[in-house]
């Protein structure tokens, strides 16, 4: 294992903190003595690894994929040690297989797996629930509602985690990650690894081995039910309003008390495996027992398999989170026995869609593809994603992070005599290709594929906020570490030299020819484009550029690349010679969002678009 490198931060002290929930995950992390940590970004669970490696006397890494990180932190916690990992709910599909393994062979020094849901979908593919996993994988699940819960949960996670040898999942949701409250929070103290024990029969799971330890899982499970019956984590609060009493945990417990604070409420902390007993107490404080909870009837589905009467997503929506101003009609509705109304509607808002920033290397790119005709585009999990919107419109599928080459080789494989002649194209970024595409691309050449992989290297991971990968020669302290050639690495999983190209997405005329060029092959291409995100230091900002108004025709070309530098500054109709009424519109360049980089130069017919005192000629793209 690499040193441990000190932090250059300076480690907050000891006492209160204003902290967001995954800063105060990292705090605890850090003070239980944990002595490896591993992660794959993923918007909202990021900054726990962030926040964590400012910390000394712990190693923290980001792994290549969340299937990586699981099986780093295990293999620390079968040396002993105290180990974490982390990651958002789609992360955990990835991570599935070392997890439903790892619940048999257990774990020795204590593990805490951090997944951070996102409700409401603020920045994922889809709303997935992760206590699902904690029930097919016979784990117990903490769930915090507040910064200083999160921080305490993870303390008592690791204790419990070593008591019954058994990893803990530690759920989180968008809300508690990102919202900072006060939390109390103290020193280190270190645990010093026992070392590792041979026993091929715990950690080599061939059949006759895993057979013999599933009866122990079964075992688990029956004490760590009586675990969550006495543990302190889950709270019956009585209430002096009976109507309706409450089962509920992390931040839906706040919304249920800030909606009804008289009600007898059961805040569920450890909320896997049920404290069955507690539920029942509750049903004696209340007329009626209504689960809260996001986003999946889990624990409503189980108390009524237990034998109780409960309401929850009869009344409450399946999507989204419970706040205040959902929970109150509901419950309204439901005291009143009224049914619920048919859904409506949300009212039509401006439309604000999200955009790639300005000098966005990936414009080019889709700005490209946007001009060209008879192509399919697979798309993948990143800020590149965008390319699916306006006005470039260039990506016709997105599943799921590394699904864009298997996406199009299967597209190749299954064309008919409707798509024969279409050109079909991947696009993916460099993390992303690293996390889950390097196995599609492996596919596509062993199985004679014929697409065009466009690999996007921007030099970090864009959208989660710049972190470092190994396509940039940093680990997460900035420290240096072995830079991925992508050459080699496509060379290496079977694509020819000679089909490997590497461009600068900000010449765009050159870019366009290599596209053309290297969809008219018909075997797997690769296109490398690297310029640095504009966001990072490695970005070198140029002069700004301004549109000189005599000579802009109001044309709207610059207008297509999508640069949120250019703003539209009035239109007007005119006739053209031949009789025709057109719309002009004509723009400026915002000199402080704009950074030299001159992709709006290349499409401008009269060249109306100039740095000062810089005229300069440029390369034209050719109309199709």
């Amino acid at each position: 294992m690499a040193a441990v490198m000190s932090a250059p931060a300076r480690v907050p002290q000891s006492g209160r903190l204003l902290l967001s929930g995954n800063e105060a995950v990292a705090r605890a992390v850090w003070e239980s003595g944990c002595k490896v940590a591993a992660a794959y970004p993923g918007t909202p669970s990021t900054e726990i690894l962030e926040a964590l490696s400012i910390y000394p006397d712990i190693y923290a890494e980001w792994a290549v994929n969340e299937k990586v990180s699981m099986e780093v932190a295990l293999g620390a916690s079968m040396m002993g040690a105290r180990a974490f990992c982390a990651m958002k709910h789609v992360g955990l599909n990835v991570a599935a297989d070392p997890l439903m393994t790892l619940t048999l062979t257990g774990v020795v020094g204590g593990m805490v797996i951090a997944v951070a849901d996102d409700v409401g979908m603020a920045s994922s593919q889809n709303e997935q629930d992760s206590r699902f996993y904690a029930r097919f994988a016979h784990l117990p699940v903490f769930e915090p509602a507040d910064s200083q819960e999160a921080y305490d949960m993870v303390h008592a996670a690791y204790a419990l985690s070593e008591k019954h040898q058994v990893p803990v999942i530690l759920r989180l949701t968008a809300r508690i990650c990102h919202v900072k409250s006060v939390a109390r929070v103290g020193e280190r103290v270190a645990h010093e690894p026992a070392g590792f024990v041979k026993n091929a029969e715990r950690w080599v799971m061939v059949p006759a081995h895993a057979k013999r330890r599933i009866p122990m899982m079964f075992e688990r499970d029956a004490v760590l039910r009586e675990e969550s019956e006495r543990s302190p984590l889950n709270v019956l609060e009585p209430g002096s309003d009976r109507r309706v009493g409450f089962v509920t945990s992390g931040p839906a417990y706040m919304h249920v008390r800030e909606a009804f604070p008289d009600a007898p409420v059961l805040k569920l902390g450890m909320s896997h495996p049920l404290p069955l007993d507690k539920v029942k107490a509750l049903a004696g404080m209340a007329d009626t027992l209504v689960v809260v909870e996001e986003v999946e009837p889990i624990v409503e589905n189980e108390l009524r398999t237990a034998g109780f009467k409960v309401h929850g997503k009869d009344i409450l929506p399946k999507i989204g989170e419970l706040a205040p101003e959902v929970l109150t009609p509901a419950i309204d509705r439901l005291l009143n026995n009224e049914p619920p109304p048919p859904a409506v509607p949300a009212p039509a808002v401006f439309p604000r869609p999200p955009t790639l920033c300005a000098s966005c290397p990936h414009m080019g790119i889709y700005y490209t593809l946007s001009q060209l005709k008879n192509i399919i585009v697979a798309g993948d999990i990143g800020c590149y994603t965008l390319g699916a919107g306006h006005p470039w419109n260039a990506l016709d599928t997105t599943i799921c992070m590394g699904a864009a080459v298997t996406v199009a080789h299967g597209m190749d494989k299954g064309r008919g005599e409707v798509d024969k002649n279409k050109k079909i194209l991947a696009v993916m970024g460099d993390s992303t290709f690293m996390h889950m595409g390097m196995q599609g691309l492996l596919d596509a050449t062993y199985n004679n594929s014929n697409i065009t992989f466009l690999l996007l290297d921007n030099g970090t991971v864009g959208m989660t906020g710049g972190q470092n990968t190994p396509a940039n020669g940093r680990d997460i302290r900035g420290n240096p570490a072995p830079r991925i050639d992508f050459r080699k690495l496509v060379e290496a999983l079977g694509v020819k030299p000679e089909r490997v190209r590497e461009v600068d997405p900000y010449e765009m005329p050159n870019l366009f020819k290599v596209i053309r060029e290297e969809t008219k092959i018909e075997e797997v291409s690769v296109i490398i484009a690297y310029r640095p995100c504009v966001l990072i230091d490695e970005f070198k900002a140029m002069r700004a550029y301004y549109v000189d108004e005599d000579k802009c025709t109001g044309c709207s070309n610059c207008l297509d690349v999508g640069c949120p530098a250019i703003h539209v500054t009035r239109r007007e109709m005119a006739v053209k010679p031949s009789g025709r009424e057109v719309e002009l519109t004509f723009v400026n360049i915002d000199p402080i969002a704009c950074t030299g980089c001159g992709m709006c130069v290349k499409p401008c017919a009269p060249d109306a678009i100039l740095q000062p005192d810089a005229p300069r000629i440029v390369a034209k793209l050719t109309p199709i």
